[in-house]
């Protein structure tokens, strides 16, 4: 749980900044998807705007989260001999 705030919580608040600065900038009603003009309210589109940001802010922390992991942690049991008693080869 601790390790899962540690990537939400600054992914939250990276995100709110993100969206802020994002929609300064640019006019909800003025962005285009795919060649054709968004349909959506404002507030769908903050909506939307905010988790996609989230969710590009969290990739971004678990990502550094990942990396932080030391190779023994990464490597736990891997390379472990199996307990069947047979040797690999007969």
């Amino acid at each position: 749980m601790k390790k899962l705030m540690f990537i939400l919580w600054p992914s939250f608040v990276v995100a709110g900044m993100a969206e802020g600065v994002f929609f300064t900038v640019i006019d909800p009603q003025e962005l285009f998807l795919f060649g054709e003009p968004v349909h959506f309210s404002k507030i769908a589109t903050y909506s939307i705007g905010f988790f996609g940001f989230w969710a590009v802010c969290a990739a971004s922390s678990l990502m550094t989260c990942f990396l932080q992991t030391s190779a023994a942690e990464v490597n736990k049991g891997v390379g472990a001999e199996p307990d069947s008693g047979q040797s690999a080869g007969n």
